[in-house]
């Protein structure tokens, strides 16, 4: 039984696996247990970490600093990779609003620490502790802390750890509550709340729609397509011709006679107009008609045309096929020539069968290279975010320099490099099974190192008389500007899910961005979360240092 008492109580490799292992375990399979229709989900982790701490269930200090900050750093790079495509595009629909909710969330939050040191003479190191612990900033506790040091010469505070211990655990679970609290207020149905969202972002009148027209309008008759496209103002494809019988594919130079039948792929808004311009709509769908001409779906995974235009590759003309759809990230969208590719894009292409297989040979149309991981730059990737998150910014009259840290630099290179990263070689795809992969062990790490770490000295501040007190005042912290910017967000139209994602970001809480994204399989809660992380991070460290530096 030697070696069951040496794994179980010497710092050993064995060890601290044996501690996380039973940790992630128990955390998540009680996180499945619901209690009045609420789970928790991963987050309970965190709470299983606190008990496997209080119960002398530890590591080495330095191993669980090490994994919490790794495991972080998994997750926001994971988070990056997923909402990259669509973040920049989020502030052309409602970034700014976001961000100023976010700023009001981050000011309520610093007048209700205030006004409690004010009613009630607690000290403000304490309270910025609490209040760090409350809105779950671990780098806007460390800024404080050195600012703290500074001014006081060098004399440790300890209230100030041991108030963001106390406030840390109701932190993550307020904004929780806070998300429920405002589903159960405003009865919301989750399902109606993404339909809604997918409406908003990909609209059902913008999607691609086919439809089969037999040409009948004399202005059209003896012209080439090319002109036809120069005529119409809208933007549409026409991929095939049938004429006496016989499906020939369309080009540019194809010219358009009176009752041949085409096939159109254009937006469906438009469908009228190119019907009364063309002619009426046929009752033969030429799509399933069979023949020399067929249709076939073609992965995107040559390295060498990630990133180019559809228009500059000159497929059409090369290989005599029309490419007339995209399916990217579960939307399907037309293929203008202006569209760049991505990886893991799957091309519509209309064609011959020995056009489409030189077709798919230039494109890749490897599964198992998507299916194989881009180690080398995603390593490089989360390499340029830690460096980027170590750059200090000195502001005049702030003692500590500003950092993004190892949340904030991850976060903001993993969304460019997804975006962008193609223009330098640094292509980061990843499947989705794998991005969630790698998302979800770096939170478990993350939530694991959290709770051990707090549940060292929990149980005792509580039971020290001040522990309770603090925990209310943090309690206050947590919800108070929540539940008045998530209520006004939504009496504002605000989608619940977006909501999840400000009040998650604006918290800077992955454990409750991880409860959000379990609510709905959709891209809207991390998206929102990314948009406001970066300036809220900045906010939460200056607002530390600055109640350390005025009071």
């Amino acid at each position: 039984m030697n070696w069951l008492t040496e794994l179980i109580l010497r710092d050993t490799v064995a060890h601290t696996i044996l501690v996380y292992s039973i940790i992630i375990v128990l955390g998540v399979m009680l996180g499945k247990v619901r209690v009045f229709g609420i789970s928790l989900g991963i987050t309970f982790v965190l709470f299983a970490g606190i008990a496997a701490g209080h119960f002398g269930l530890t590591a080495n200090r330095s191993v669980i600093d090490f994994v919490k900050d790794f495991g972080l750093i998994l997750f926001v790079f994971s988070i990056g990779l997923q909402v990259g495509p669509g973040f920049f595009s989020s502030f052309k629909k409602g970034g700014l609003s976001l961000n100023l909710l976010a700023i009001a969330i981050v000011s309520l939050g610093i007048i209700t620490t205030v006004s409690i040191h004010f009613l009630t003479g607690t000290s403000i190191p304490v309270l910025v502790g609490v209040m760090s612990g409350a809105v779950t900033n671990t780098p806007g506790l460390g800024a404080a802390q050195q600012a703290l040091d500074q001014v006081s010469g060098n004399n440790p505070v300890p209230q100030i750890g041991l108030g963001y211990a106390v406030a840390y655990p109701f932190g993550v679970l307020g904004i929780i509550m806070t998300i429920f609290l405002v589903r159960k207020a405003f009865r919301i149905d989750v399902q109606k709340e993404l339909d809604a969202f997918r409406q908003h972002q990909h609209p059902k009148e913008l999607m691609p729609e086919k439809v089969s027209i037999v040409v009948r309008n004399r202005g059209v008759f003896g012209k080439n397509i090319s002109e036809i496209t120069r005529m119409i103002r809208y933007e549409f494809i026409i991929s095939r011709i049938m004429r006496d019988g016989q499906i020939i594919l369309a080009s540019s130079d194809s010219v358009l006679n009176e009752n041949d039948i085409i096939l159109v792929v254009t937006q469906k808004k438009y469908v009228d107009e190119i019907l009364s311009t063309i002619g009426q709509k046929s009752r033969t769908d030429i799509s399933s008609v069979t023949g020399t001409i067929t249709t076939k779906q073609i992965l995107v995974t040559n390295k060498k045309i990630i990133g180019k235009d559809l228009a500059d590759l000159r497929i059409r003309s090369r290989y005599n096929v029309n490419i007339t759809r995209i399916f990217r990230s579960g939307i399907e969208i037309i293929a203008i020539p202006g569209l760049k590719l991505q990886a893991g894009d799957k091309l519509t292409v209309v064609g011959d069968e020995i056009s489409l297989a030189n077709v798919a040979a230039e494109l890749g149309n490897s599964i198992k290279k998507l299916d194989e991981p881009n180690l080398v730059p995603i390593f490089i990737g989360i390499l340029l975010g830690v460096l980027l998150g170590s750059i200090q910014v000195h502001i005049p009259g702030i003692v500590r320099p500003i950092t993004l840290g190892l949340a904030g630099g991850p976060l903001l290179v993993a969304i460019f490099q997804s975006r962008y990263g193609y223009k330098v070689s640094l292509i980061s795809y990843v499947t989705p099974s794998a991005n969630l992969m790698i998302r979800e062990i770096g939170i478990v790490l993350f939530l694991s190192s959290v709770g051990i770490t707090a549940g060292e000295k929990f149980i005792p501040t509580l039971l020290s008389g001040e522990g309770f007190v603090w925990m209310g005042y943090g309690a206050v912290i947590t919800l108070l500007p929540i539940v008045i910017v998530g209520f006004y967000a939504r009496k504002r139209g605000r989608n619940f899910l977006e909501i999840c994602g400000l009040l998650s970001g604006s918290m800077t809480d992955p454990p409750a961005l991880a409860y959000a994204n379990s609510l709905a399989d959709c891209e809207a809660p991390a998206v929102a979360y990314a948009t406001v992380y970066p300036l809220v991070m900045f906010l939460r460290i200056f607002a530390a240092q600055v109640l350390i530096l005025l009071f």
